[in-house]
């Protein structure tokens, strides 16, 4: 096979890669393989060093070779199907999936692990990536909407997997450092069994290769050759999630790798299929063998309780971030691209379902467990309502009220409607901020905590920024570096949960979100801060309604670009922060809430943002309620709950629109 290369910098950083690795193996393997050729241990004497390298360290390694070069491989075969370069076994689901399956299998069902672990993560991997083409397939499977879907169906499912965590932490202990990417081996049988399972799917694999190189030339050139572009495209998907799924139930989660390695081939110089193929193998590979070497190097012997996949996003994400202006982009869409039209607004809908969000709020005030378990109408006991129910209610109502308005403001500025404090790494940069002032300064009080997450989603906002005006903001650069910098504050997190600090468990609880501990004052400040930050957006709303149409446009109409998009930026960030202390920073509510309005036909930026307010609001409240009437006595997380509650919704969303274009 033929590589068509281009001498640039990103083919010296992959040869530098190479050649590194190939230094910290010498490094790492000098001192054992010395023992080992110059003492010959006696007959039935135990050599613990020659133990340790032949059945720890090598295969290890080859553990790291072979995965690395797999989700090379899976994530350029979906790249090349879809026809999208934000796919990947992560951004579509397959990753979340099968984590979410494993761990339902260990707390619910423990007797089907005796079936094999392979089996209910491949089971898991397709049921999510079934979800994903289900709500786009009236949509012509766009790139944008499969990656909006995948989202949500990952943050669905991580969000679960996050509550189980947490309600069932000393079943999920091992799992959860597992999850984040473990490659620490006892013996080569994971090694040979992964090596036959991937043999047997490569030899499909290669039968695909020219038939899957076809669908470059577009879907009608490649009918017109007599392909069967349908039934091709839907076994390339089989082979990449099950390859995937097999790498997830052998070493857990490095589904990052999956974008990244297709990215740098591409950067390297390869354009055909094949090429990128190839390419993607070997640098997966050389960039997951990278990492474990210097895990094993730094670590030391604490290395087999570090998540390798933890620490290859922590390496991956800042790669991505710098290379990324040299991606190439593709056609920038309108706003609303994902081929759905929006319906005209009609006021019996917009009258009914704000009657039932007020409702919502009301449910969520007065209906409750009474202190035996039982339901109840508290319309007798004001003191609980006024004392313990309101002040949480107002502050969950708040805190949704902003991260929608947050929401509203990001779509509008980047002209992009996947756009949210989610989506688009701002939660992370919150994520970040918040945990090195918790590893540096220890416990933070609540305004404390909301400066510097408000500090760490602006730093988060100007960088996408800066990346955004380098490449006219199109779509898919800006969900690359939220993807990459969501994935640096989850690596992190990873790591320092598997490190056993006790202050991981309060950045856990931290990042879950609850609101069962709110007061009057918390509940005053949240009000005021969606008084504030919604006031400010509809003073902006003149910004909003022309940036979507282009720089160019809002030029010559006056808008002075810099002036405008740092305001906004600040807008989104401050109501981001100020929601985060509250409801945690993964709750997709700014993704939700401004496509329920939208749905409904609202499209003026001033309604869109007063309905989209509410609409946050009353999901909110709505949230809060379930989480702590559910399980009761017991409390849920909030912002989890959220999460769980807003994927569902935004999916029968989805539905509605495609069924109306």
């Amino acid at each position: 096979m033929r590589l068509a290369v281009r001498a640039s910098f990103p083919l010296q950083l992959t040869l530098g890669l190479l050649i590194l690795s190939v230094g910290a193996a010498a490094a790492l393997l000098h001192a054992p393989l010395a023992h080992v050729l110059g003492h010959r241990a006696a007959p039935g004497a135990y050599d613990l060093t020659r133990m340790v390298l032949l059945y720890a360290t090598l295969p290890r390694l080859a553990v790291a070779v072979l995965c690395g070069a797999a989700l090379g491989a899976s994530g350029t075969i979906l790249q090349q199907v879809l026809n999208n370069p934000l796919a990947s076994p992560t951004t579509v689901g397959v990753d979340a999936g099968a984590r979410l399956a494993l761990a339902l299998a260990t707390v619910w069902a423990p007797d089907l692990l005796q079936w094999g672990r392979d089996l209910i993560a491949l089971c898991g991997s397709a049921a999510s990536t079934a979800l994903v083409f289900l709500l786009v397939r009236r949509r012509g499977f766009a790139p944008l909407s499969i990656v909006l879907a995948g989202l949500v169906v990952s943050l669905f499912c991580g969000a679960l997997s996050a509550l189980l965590a947490l309600t069932e932490a000393r079943q999920l202990t091992s799992l959860f450092i597992w999850g984040s990417g473990s490659l620490s081996q006892q013996s080569w049988s994971p090694f040979l069994s992964l090596a036959a399972r991937l043999l047997l799917l490569a030899v499909p694999l290669l039968l695909l290769r020219r038939p899957l190189a076809l669908l470059d030339a577009g879907e009608d050139s490649a009918r017109s050759l007599g392909l069967p572009a349908a039934r091709v495209r839907l076994a390339a998907i089989a082979i990449a999630v099950a390859i995937s799924a097999l790498v997830v139930s052998t070493v857990g989660v490095i589904g990052f790798l999956g974008l990244v390695a297709p990215s740098l081939a591409r950067l390297a110089g390869a354009r055909r299929f094949g090429a990128q193929l190839a390419w993607s193998t070997i640098i997966g590979s050389g960039v997951l063998l990278l990492t474990d070497l210097a895990v094993q190097l730094l670590a030391g012997a604490s290395a087999q309780f570090l998540p390798t996949g933890a620490v290859t996003a922590v390496i991956g994400s800042p790669l991505l971030l710098i290379l990324l202006p040299r991606l190439q982009s593709a056609t920038r869409p309108p706003i609303s691209s994902t081929g759905a039209t929006v319906p005209v607004l009609r006021r019996g809908w917009v009258a009914a379902v704000t009657a039932a969000l007020l409702l919502l709020v009301a449910l969520s005030v007065f209906a409750g467990r009474g202190a035996m378990g039982h339901w109840t109408l508290l319309t007798e006991s004001w003191s609980t309502i006024v004392t313990w129910r309101l002040p949480r209610v107002l502050a969950t109502a708040a805190s949704g009220a902003l991260l929608a308005t947050a929401g509203v403001v990001l779509q509008r500025l980047t002209h992009n409607e996947l756009a949210s404090p989610e989506v688009l790494g701002v939660s992370a940069g919150s994520i970040l901020a918040v945990a090195l002032a918790l590893f540096a300064f220890g416990a933070l009080g609540a305004v404390p905590e909301a400066l510097v997450a408000t500090l760490g989603s602006l730093v988060v906002l100007l960088i996408i920024l800066a990346l955004g005006v380098r490449a006219s903001f199109a779509p898919e650069r800006l969900l690359l570096a939220g993807i990459a910098l969501s994935a640096l504050a989850d690596a992190i997190v990873g790591v320092v949960s598997a490190s056993g600090d006790p202050r991981a468990f309060q950045l856990l609880a931290w990042m879950a979100g609850s609101a069962a501990g709110a007061t009057y004052g918390d509940a005053l400040l949240a009000a005021a801060a969606a008084v504030v930050v919604l006031g400010a957006a509809l003073l902006a709303v003149r910004w909003l309604r022309i940036l979507p149409l282009g720089a160019p446009v809002s030029t010559a109409l006056g808008v002075r670009l810099a002036r405008a998009r740092l305001a906004l930026l600040l807008i989104a960030a401050v109501g981001s922060a100020a929601a985060t202390p509250m409801l945690g920073p993964l709750t997709i509510i700014g993704l939700v809430a401004p496509h329920f309005v939208t749905a409904l036909g609202v499209r003026q930026p001033a309604a869109l943002l007063l309905g989209a307010a509410g609409a946050g609001a009353g999901i909110m409240a709505g949230a809060d309620w379930l989480a702590r009437t559910l399980v009761f006595p017991m409390q849920l997380p909030t912002g989890l709950l959220a999460a769980m509650v807003g994927a569902p919704f935004l999916m029968v969303l989805l539905n509605r629109r495609d069924e109306r274009s």
